[in-house]
């Protein structure tokens, strides 16, 4: 059964055209027919997100955004800790997928989370801050991600944290402290993602260091189901807002 949900997302991998005349659209064209099988197949291609969200601090009745979260399955990550904040939202463009995370939602009883169809460029939350806002490989899927960073800086409260996890390229000349990828890598992976509209970038973590104090960086390389020898980069980031906004 397992074999036959990750050949429908293979499916939609690799073969289904995406439709759509704006974001929204082209989101639920490409996630619609696969949102069931979803999190089965993507628990084994997207690493870190159980350690980033463990490893981002849960504040006592905070309020915590997860854009681009899909189905809800990066909250399970917060496990016992979700009792602790006053509130979770699941941001999201895909109506198949929200859908699911409302189903998981009920079945674990977590009155506090809630999803929401909406841009994360421009979602405020009603209580008009965040104490921690996500992207679980989302980042990649959002066209103006550079505006979908800057929304995420300007409703978190000073002293806020951002963590994100998601593919990346590495730059030729890194900053310090950052990987360098070699030439395969920089050529490879963003034509091979770009066919499912997903844009792997050397330019996420230089420009979360300009914007955020940061707190903790991973850099590291995961398996693709089905497709022996090769590994793609993914990074997880930690940040905090500075005081003075």
């Amino acid at each position: 059964m397992a074999f036959i949900s990750d050949m429908k997302v293979l499916y939609h991998l690799l073969f289904k055209r995406v439709t759509g005349d704006n974001h929204a659209e082209r989101m639920e064209s490409f996630y619609g027919g696969q949102a069931g099988d979803y999190d089965g197949f993507r628990k084994r291609l997207l690493k870190g997100r159980e350690e980033l969200y463990k490893a981002v601090e849960k504040p006592a009745d905070g309020i915590w955004v997860d854009m681009g979260g899909g189905t809800g399955a990066n909250i399970e990550n917060l496990a016992d800790d979700i009792d602790k904040l006053k509130k979770v939202y699941v941001v999201d463009l895909s109506e198949s997928l929200l859908k699911v995370a409302e189903d998981r939602f009920k079945e674990r009883g977590w009155d506090n989370a809630q999803t929401i169809a909406a841009d994360a460029t421009t979602f405020t939350p009603p209580e008009g801050f965040a104490d921690v806002v996500t992207f679980s490989y989302s980042l990649t899927m959002i066209p103006d991600w550079f505006a979908a960073i800057e929304n995420a800086k300007r409703i978190l409260k000073p002293g806020g944290k951002i963590g994100i996890v998601d593919f990346y390229v590495g730059r030729k000349f890194p900053p310090e402290g950052l990987k360098s990828h070699r030439w395969l890598a920089r050529t490879l992976w963003q034509p091979w993602f770009a066919s499912d509209n997903v844009f792997p970038s050397p330019d996420h973590l230089p420009f979360l260091q300009r914007h955020f104090k940061q707190l903790d960086v991973v850099e590291e390389r995961s398996k693709i189901p089905y497709v022996p020898l090769l590994r793609t980069p993914y990074y997880h980031f930690i940040g905090e807002k500075p005081a003075d906004g």
